[in-house]
């Protein structure tokens, strides 16, 4: 059974208002590491949302294709496209079901995307095989320590990010970056205040 927070229903209803929930400027993590991205490269926006982030990246000269189970989000997200006259394909999929392709993306971004942990396992697995050698990794998550706030993300402790987790599932990768931190998280009306979030980059070494 799909947890209160992860299903197309929910998050459709979410997303149903005038108003972006989460804002329409990107994420302050995946801008401070922008320049790891290949330039021109394709990247893929998982649980991407109202599109922020895939339309700042286009506004940036990047190949986006954004992923996200919510119709009414896609809606959102071209409208924003369409605003600051960028173009990204989104496609409306849930992510225990996309194929996310074998050396496809030249980035891979999650930013918020929280799934169920089983989902979560699998997801990392395929997003390895899914990045071009030298491809990046940028995640920002919710970690178990924001089940004390009250300023966004799931309140299930399966849907949360664990550094150990992390550092295990992308061993085979070259890890730039992994830590928990408290930051201030400024986003919309969702994401509003002081939160305890896991931050990680990952580049996929070449390999043969």
């Amino acid at each position: 059974m799909n947890k209160p927070t992860y299903g197309k229903d929910f998050w459709d209803q979410r997303y149903d208002t005038e108003s972006y929930l989460y804002g329409i400027n990107p994420n302050d993590f995946l801008v401070s590491n922008l320049s790891l991205l290949k330039k021109g490269g394709n990247i893929l926006c998982l649980s991407e949302g109202e599109g922020r982030n895939a339309v700042f990246l286009a506004s940036k000269g990047f190949k986006v294709t954004a992923v996200d189970l919510s119709t009414v989000a896609k809606e959102k997200a071209l409208k924003l496209a369409a605003k600051n006259n960028v173009e990204i394909e989104y496609v409306v999929s849930d992510l225990k079901d996309y194929d996310l392709g074998v050396q496809k993306w030249d980035g891979i971004v999650s930013i918020f995307g929280h799934t169920p942990s089983l989902i979560r396992k699998n997801l990392h697995q395929r997003i390895k095989k899914a990045l071009k050698n030298e491809g990046v990794l940028i995640l920002e998550g919710y970690n178990i320590e924001q089940l004390k706030n009250e300023t966004g993300g799931p309140k299930d402790q399966d849907m949360l990010y664990a550094k150990e987790e992390l550092e295990d599932a992308f061993k085979d990768l070259v890890i730039q970056t992994i830590q928990n931190l408290v930051r201030n998280v400024n986003e919309g009306l969702a994401h509003n205040g002081e939160a305890s979030v896991t931050q990680l980059v990952a580049i996929k070494g070449n390999t043969k």
